[in-house]
């Protein structure tokens, strides 16, 4: 039998992120970890953080459902981090293990746990495939308090002995069914294998196919599940809102933002932001911008946050940044645009948010700054609220100079249009006049309209790349409802004939035979590094599907030689993947990377 939380029960809707009954304090944590989330911005728990953390700290196993966005780093790192100091560590060091499906997870995690965790001197170590296994070896050699690996790189350093798991206390499987999707399945069996009967275990997933509850059964004991209850949102309670999502890196994300607002210009906008820190940050970056920004956060006294909307409410600030906690009661009729500058964590957090625009009869615009892997998250809010949510390209650098062209056009237009009404359009006549003696009147005029532009423009901005966004997985018929495992897909270990090619040596080419093209045209790309760089067709598929999204089974025939590779791709997908290639590391370096001459 398990016990089962859910967040309506323990998410109070009548208390103030200032009480400490709604706050991190009331959990009961270490006080180090409650002043390093001080110091981080935090205000106040989520609600799977509410639900899962005072289970965790209690040693109980936990089943939680939560999608990504909704805090559950944290819902599991802090409990896991407060557990590392309630005794002695052994020395062996390795006290907990997070298991994730993707390397970018694995460093994101393995950032929060540092944050977090800076205070009480913990050492968090993020191993993954398709990065050297060297510096993952003296690390380990060294002691590390808590490990967060892919699975199949895990697995590499248990065959070595690099890792020992004999000792872990706590073992977080986080996204579970999205590394069950990739093939994981065998081994997550394999390395809980390997870990103490005593260990507590917390399971995290978007959703709980049978599968996961066949996980859950056999290693999880007694669990305590945790489910968000999501309330039911009005059809058509978003209607007037054009909504518009931007998939874009976490390391261009303020440069998007900046761009998006150049290009929409809003009236008066409020920019949404999770931390109160991140509030701080991209106030002072927006202000430098030239924009009139200002911060609301529960930091703030009652009279600074006074002062504050009594500007934004006169106009005298276009922007307001602020937390969900600070904009709590916020009605100001005027606002013309909310941007999302993270994903809200769920379908009924995003209604409320965008509910601010579009009143009193008007329409309004919502925005979203999305990360790659967060595309199913804004699926998940489109389903929920029954509203498409448009997902466009970052503007270019061209779209700006012809927004700003436009606004130029806007402002001679309406300058003409002052003149006549006031009776005053000869003001400027004897200057053209003059000029007209030695020059085409439609020359005159554009070199007036280029120096009013040049005063827009500023700074040239570069290009914000784009950002790579996962196809959605087709329907599949099995028994679980989900896309059937790809071995292929992963990128810590090739299988099939790219795995037989891995580990075969000899001076000759090693060719992988095409595994699972799905047709149309194709090309060859060159990849300056191989067989003596200790490349490996899995690392080539490895860095694809994850630096591109592009699934491992578009990737057609793969060649590699003692000191380059070809790999053959869609021809559509090409130019992405030369991009995203040549500014990655592969075996822990940039190789130089272009589409094959003879391809």
């Amino acid at each position: 039998m398990s016990t089962t939380a859910t967040a309506s029960e323990l998410d109070p809707t009548d208390s103030t992120p200032e009480t400490l009954d709604t706050g991190f304090a009331a959990l009961g944590m270490d006080a180090r970890l409650l002043a390093s989330l001080t110091e981080l911005g935090y205000e106040e728990p989520t609600p799977i953080q509410r639900a899962a953390i005072p289970a965790l700290l209690e040693g109980r196993d936990v089943l939680a459902m939560a999608a990504t966005g909704t805090g559950k780093t944290a819902a599991f790192a802090l409990p896991l981090l407060h557990r590392l100091n309630d005794g002695a560590r052994p020395a062996e060091r390795v006290a907990a293990l997070v298991l994730v499906p993707t390397r970018e997870l694995a460093m994101q995690v393995a950032e929060a746990v540092h944050r977090y965790g800076k205070a009480l001197g913990v050492h968090a170590l993020p191993i993954y495939g398709g990065a050297p296994m060297e510096p993952q070896l003296r690390a380990l050699k060294r002691g590390v308090d808590v490990v967060i690996a892919t699975p199949g790189r895990a697995l590499d350093h248990l065959r070595r002995n690099s890792l020992s798991l004999a000792h872990v206390r706590t073992v977080v499987l986080d996204e579970a069914d999205e590394m069950l999707d990739m093939g994981f399945a065998d081994d997550l069996e394999a390395i809980l294998e390997q870990t103490p009967d005593t260990r507590q275990t917390a399971l995290f997933s978007a959703t709980l196919p049978p599968r996961i509850n066949s996980i859950a059964n056999g290693h999880l004991k007694n669990p305590v599940r945790v489910k968000i209850d999501r309330e039911i949102v009005a059809a058509g309670e978003t209607a007037r809102v054009r909504q518009v999502a931007y998939v874009v890196t976490r390391f261009h994300k303020m440069a998007a933002l900046g761009r998006v607002l150049d290009i929409e210009s809003p009236t008066a906008a409020i920019v949404f932001c999770r931390t109160r820190t991140e509030v701080d940050e991209l106030n002072e970056t927006l202000t430098a911008r030239g924009l009139r920004a200002e911060a609301l956060h529960g930091g703030l006294s009652q009279d600074q946050r006074d002062r504050v909307m009594k500007r934004f409410r006169a106009k005298k600030t276009d922007l307001l940044i602020a937390t969900d906690v600070a904009a709590r009661g916020l009605d100001v009729t005027h606002v013309t645009h909310v941007v999302n500058f993270d994903v809200p964590s769920d379908a009924e957090t995003y209604v409320h948010r965008i509910g601010r625009t579009g009143r009193a009869g008007r329409e309004g615009v919502a925005i979203t700054l999305a990360e790659p892997r967060e595309h199913r998250l804004l699926r998940n809010i489109e389903r929920l609220t029954g509203q498409p949510i448009a997902v466009e390209a970052v503007p270019t650098v061209n779209d700006l100079r012809a927004r700003r062209l436009e606004l130029t056009r806007t402002t001679l237009r309406e300058a003409i249009l002052e003149a006549q009404e006031q009776g005053n359009t000869e003001a400027g006549h004897e200057v053209v006049a003059s000029l007209a003696e030695e020059f085409d009147i439609f020359d005159i005029a554009a070199a007036a309209v280029r120096l009013l532009d040049a005063g827009r423009q500023g700074t040239e901005e570069p290009e914000i790349p784009a950002a790579p966004v996962r196809s959605e997985r087709p329907a599949s018929s099995g028994p679980s409802g989900r896309g059937a495992p790809s071995r292929g897909a992963r990128s810590e270990r090739p299988s099939g004939a790219a795995g037989r090619v891995a580990a075969r040596g000899g001076d000759s080419e090693a060719r992988a035979a095409k595994p699972r093209s799905s047709g149309g045209a194709v090309v060859k790309i060159f990849v300056g590094g191989g067989r003596k760089a200790k490349i490996r067709p899995g690392d080539l598929v490895g860095a694809i599907v994850n630096e591109t999204g592009v699934p491992a089974s578009e990737i057609g025939s793969i060649v590699v030689s003692d000191r380059h590779c070809t790999v053959e791709v869609p021809a559509g997908k090409a130019d992405l993947i030369v991009d995203a290639l040549g500014a990655a590391h592969i075996k822990g370096r940039r190789v130089p990377v272009r589409r094959d001459r003879v391809g």
